[in-house]
């Protein structure tokens, strides 16, 4: 019986192909089995199995799923596994190089990304008139807050909130009582807080205004200096001065802007105090270092609270001379005496004096501070109109190595005394001509403190100011209300319950509540009277009928800034003047790499007719409207020899070309550029060496 089954295991071995698979048997040594001595048995014969070495060598080398550590580890080994493993570990780390090097290159080699006070324009609230939101007639918080999605609408990123400090309002609220509280009228410290979060909330920054040149005269700070009380003895600028048959001597001839002497007799302390401003307005003693400590410590206060950026104002007037001498006349054989109005005199010692910009600096110096989070760099701001000295305005965005403001306030478009299309030119060149290289413009068409377009200039033209607005290289400013052309309101409409309440206002035109909807009130507010009347074009002139117009001048700035933040040329492109004269200003915005170009013809005197084909040379034959102040024209192809203009009438042409007009001889002088970018269309990406 064994015999046969011992015959029969080479059979099957053959039948199965004669292989033993050592991948699944370990190599062990068969033990002998015990066998009975008392029993003779006949050992079965050892069998053998015909085994084919080359199938046998060819099958154990063939790698399978679930093999062990030792069998892996012997086919890793081989020649055709380990270098295919060697090529692609090189391969990756090339690869890894390659991308490092790539990165490297392409943050090296990009320009700087504009930071969000570059990047979009800057709408200004004059906080009383914008919404009231508790029916006493003035605007608040709360009301800027409701109103958000208005700002969201135009495609602004940045409010500036003009003052808002507790104020005996003597100059609407420029002379604080109190810079670490709100005023009652505009609500509360936590009606602030809710405000900048829901600014936040929807990703939009948030300036405020800081006059730091002087305070009220219902300041503690003053109250204390005024009975000679500690460190605050000083906080002011106090001089003897005689006083005589209800008349005072001043120490001198010096002159404020709002005219009369700058110098007012206190009766507590018995001596003159300096102002600048109105006599309820002290100036502060900014050659003590407390009084500046002081102020730095109310910018981080704010700061604190979640504020972007300050607008600064009165820089100029921190300082005076000590020695205390009279100003030089301009009109020198006038009697001294009779001299009662500031333009009357040199400011040669009551205005940027020297340690006026180190004072500066050190505000600067500060806000950084605050700058160092990634996203949240904070804006400076200088609101000095320096007006007709460009040189002295310049200053104020400091040096090369050492920052200042971010920029000053541009006014120059407000300040112009005539309209035309080379005044324009004229007031746009004087500010980039001057501009120190590499620092960013900014331009105003409105404020607080100029009369609106629509009164200043005429409103058929408040459309092609607001597109020259939006179109020049820089950060434009818009004054609440200007978007859809308000006016000022005329002296007849403020009735004698206006005056008597409140005697400023018929000063302020321009302040006039925002005009909503056609709603009494224009929707301002829901009580029964505003602080200052509602002008009575608010009807046909107001947010919520315009947004129903396609054609409006609502409907019209919208585009325009979302035509801004859409294309590079406009955004940080350069500007080139291609032509003015008395009617119309003409210049284009284009961007290195970008074959597209922008051309803006805008018209400010009378209609025009130009052939632009003959001052530019390769301007193609035609140019499609891109926006126009006409809207029926908007899409239209024009011919470039014969661009006709009506009076106020803006057009942006676009146009292909290979040759940039910046890139030409004939223009050489007459272009800028503040952030320069080249653009890359094989890579879709800005780089900087062009």
């Amino acid at each position: 019986m064994v015999e046969e089954e011992a015959k029969s295991l080479p059979m099957e071995l053959r039948e199965k192909g004669g292989v033993e698979n050592n991948g699944f048997v370990q190599n062990e040594a068969f033990e002998d089995k015990e066998t009975n001595t008392s029993s003779q048995e006949e050992m079965p014969k050892p069998c053998t199995v015909d085994v084919d070495p080359v199938a046998e060598e060819e099958t154990a080398l063939k790698p399978y799923a679930g093999m062990p550590k030792e069998v892996l580890l012997k086919f890793s080994s081989q020649a055709r596994y380990r270098v295919t493993r060697e090529i692609l570990f090189w391969l990756i780390i090339a690869a890894a190089v390659a991308l490092v090097c790539a990165t490297v290159a392409i943050i090296a080699l990009s320009p700087k990304c504009l930071d969000w006070w570059q990047a979009g324009p800057i709408y200004q609230i004059y906080p009383r008139s914008f919404k009231d939101s508790n029916m006493d007639g003035n605007g608040d918080l709360k009301g800027i807050q409701e109103k958000l999605d208005h700002i969201t609408y135009l495609n602004v990123k940045t409010i500036w909130i003009t003052s808002f400090f507790k104020s005996p309002l003597k100059d609407l609220g420029y002379g604080a009582e109190d810079f670490y509280d709100v005023d009652p009228i505009f609500g509360s410290m936590s009606d602030f807080e809710n405000l900048i979060a829901a600014i936040h909330d929807r990703g939009l920054k948030v300036i405020m205004d800081l006059i730091p040149n002087h305070t009220s005269d219902k300041h503690q700070w003053f109250q204390l200096s005024r009975n000679r009380t500690g460190k605050y003895t000083d906080y002011y600028i106090w001089q003897d001065c005689v006083e005589a048959a209800g008349s005072v001597i001043p120490p001198n001839n010096w002159v404020s802007v709002f005219g009369n002497s700058s110098w007012q007799f206190d009766d507590v302390r018995r001596q003159c105090y300096f102002h600048q401003f109105g006599k309820e307005q002290p100036d502060l003693n900014f050659r003590n270092l407390d009084v500046q400590q002081e102020i730095h410590d109310i910018i981080k206060f704010w700061l604190n609270k979640g504020i972007d950026g300050f607008s600064f104002s009165t820089f100029k007037f921190l300082l005076e001379a000590t020695h205390l001498r009279d100003e030089p006349q301009v009109n020198k054989s006038q009697n001294e005496e009779t001299i009662t109005a500031y333009s009357q005199l040199y400011h040669d010692y009551t205005t940027t004096q020297v340690g006026m910009h180190d004072i500066v600096r050190s505000f600067r110096q500060t806000m950084n501070q605050f700058s160092r989070e990634p996203g949240r760099y904070r804006f400076m701001g200088s609101g000095d109109d320096e007006k007709e000295d460009i040189e002295a305005t310049m200053m104020y965005y400091g040096t090369t190595f050492i920052q200042e403001a971010d920029f000053p306030f541009n006014f120059n478009l407000m300040n112009m005394k005539n309209l035309s299309g080379s005044s324009i030119f004229e007031a746009v060149d004087l500010w980039m001509k001057n501009m120190p290289v590499g620092k960013w413009p900014n331009w105003a068409i409105g404020s607080p403190n100029a009369a609106r377009i629509s009164s200043r200039i005429g409103k058929e033209y408040v459309n092609v100011m607001n597109m020259l607005l939006l179109t020049l290289p820089g950060t434009p400013v818009t004054y609440y209300g200007e978007e859809i052309g308000m006016e000022n309101i005329a002296s007849e409409n403020v009735s004698e319950e206006h005056v008597n309440s409140d005697p400023v206002v018929v000063t302020f035109p321009e302040k006039s509540p925002m005009q909503w909807d056609g709603k009494v009130n224009a929707g301002f507010t829901e009580g029964n009277s505003s602080w200052l009347p509602v002008n009575s074009n608010y009807q046909s002139v107001n947010v919520e009928i315009q947004r129903t117009w396609s054609n409006s001048t609502l409907s019209l700035y919208r585009e325009l800034t979302r035509l801004r933040n859409n294309e590079l040329p406009i955004n940080r492109g350069w500007m080139c003047y291609v032509w003015n004269d008395n009617n119309v200003f003409v210049y284009v915005r284009e961007l290195d790499g970008l074959d597209r170009t922008f051309m803006m013809v805008l018209n400010f005197g009378q209609e025009s007719t130009i052939d632009l084909k003959a001052i530019v040379p390769n301007l193609p034959s035609e140019a499609v409207i891109r926006l126009s102040t006409n809207f029926s024209n908007a899409g239209k192809a024009v011919s470039t020899k014969l661009i006709k203009t009506e009076m106020g009438e803006g057009l942006v042409l676009e146009y292909k070309t290979a040759k940039p007009v910046h890139t030409m001889e004939a223009f050489r002088g007459k272009c800028f550029v503040a952030e320069k970018a080249c653009y890359s269309m094989a890579l879709n990406l800005l780089y900087m060496n062009c």
